[in-house]
């Protein structure tokens, strides 16, 4: 668990509003808008570039047990909302680097007498 507390609200808004130049009111404004748009697109699934992607899931109905009493019960199907980390987000956070691949070395191919009498025939 993290050590420090999150960012309140207001915390977040002074931030942005400070970083992008604009004011407090704007900042408040647009995350409202945002989060209004959230709700209502989350039914089809709804991305914020580099955080991640809010979803609706069906869940199916189970079985599962009354922790106090032990007892079978049946639990119905119903609808969650999930929110699936991007992979950007989630390596920022976990500070990951992204590596990139290098090119394979190449293995300096040994020459048998053949393959030197060979050229050796080709130089002629």
């Amino acid at each position: 668990m993290a050590a420090g507390k999150g960012l309140t609200q207001t915390q977040v808004i002074a931030k942005l509003a400070e970083m992008e130049e604009l004011t407090k009111k704007q900042v408040k404004s647009f995350l409202d808008s945002l989060a209004q748009l959230a709700y209502k697109e989350s039914k089809n699934g709804f991305t914020l570039p580099g955080l991640g992607k809010m979803l609706l899931v069906q869940r199916k109905a189970r079985t599962g047990r009354n922790p106090a009493t032990g007892a079978t019960i049946k639990i119905p199907a119903k609808k969650v909302v999930k929110f699936r980390i991007g992979k950007a987000a989630k390596d920022a956070i976990l500070g990951v680097v992204a590596t990139v691949k290098a090119a394979p070395k190449k293995i300096p191919i040994q020459k048998t007498k053949t393959s030197l009498k060979k050229s050796a025939a080709k130089k002629k």
